[in-house]
């Protein structure tokens, strides 16, 4: 078999749409919680699948990478259509930045980690259980996969790591200032989620009592949004959801949990 043939790409063309620092709460999380898995390979490769019709994020993502983990690390823009591919090359004027057509194969390369945001969102949601096992089965030994969306411009997003094993923890995230209502979150759940947002699932659990405590919270609006952030989310841990990380992480405007969400 052909080297052509065997990593041909699998998936189907994204509408492509992006946005300057677009995925960047996606991606300082990645900075500040898989840091250890990168400083510990001997080739800290990571994939941005799926970049869409110009290179931004992918050249953002490793930029951030570069200079908050490590400054060798290399990122490869994974691409479909051949024309984004051709389109970003001259956007790879730093050191460890390529761009290459493939899929959920991955084109044959083995990373440490990789970032596939919004590219499930059009497909069925019985093709993502699929998806996640080829996209896992090509990484390196303990390698993570972090899939999830996002608007358009970033304020509102979610995402799933996902390791070989399966799905680990997820991810809700803000941006505090022009969040109304934790509820409008639920429009940029994962694809594995959005579907479930109804009364009896876990996940419409979870954003009814992070919504109800958002409300319960707003005596604290008067600190600023952040301070009001923070006492929903102990307030929701307080009444035993099983919130990850510290305040730290919290006052980001994030809320991570183990999967699955119950």
């Amino acid at each position: 078999m052909s080297g052509a043939a065997r990593h041909r790409p699998l998936g189907v063309v994204t509408r492509g749409t992006t946005n300057p620092n677009r995925l960047r709460r996606v991606d300082n999380w990645i900075v500040a919680t898989c840091a250890d898995r990168l400083l510990a390979a001997a080739d800290p490769l990571v994939v941005d699948l799926g970049y869409g019709a110009t290179p931004v994020t992918a050249v953002e993502l490793r930029a951030r990478l570069a200079a908050g983990v490590r400054p060798d690390v290399r990122l490869v823009g994974l691409e479909i259509d051949p024309a984004r591919v051709a389109a970003a090359t001259p956007a790879a004027d730093p050191p460890g930045l390529t761009f290459a057509r493939g899929g959920f194969e991955l084109a044959g390369l083995r990373p440490v980690l990789v970032r596939a945001f919004n590219v499930l969102r059009q497909y069925d949601e019985s093709e993502v259980p699929d998806a996640w096992r080829t996209m896992t089965a090509a990484l390196a030994p303990g390698g993570v996969l972090v899939e999830g969306t996002c608007d358009e411009l970033g304020r509102l997003a979610s995402w799933l790591l996902i390791d070989a094993e399966g799905p680990r923890t997820l991810t809700l995230a803000a941006k505090l200032t022009t969040l109304g209502s934790p509820a409008e979150l639920a429009e940029r759940l994962p694809k594995a989620l959005i579907h479930r947002n109804v009364p009896g699932e876990p996940i419409h659990d979870l954003i009814r009592a992070l919504d109800d405590a958002w409300q319960a919270a707003a005596p604290y609006a008067t600190f600023g949004p952040r301070q009001r952030w923070l006492s929903a989310v102990t307030r929701l841990r307080e009444t035993g959801w099983p919130i990850l990380g510290s305040p730290n992480r919290w006052r980001q405007g994030e809320l991570t949990l183990p999967w699955p969400p119950a």
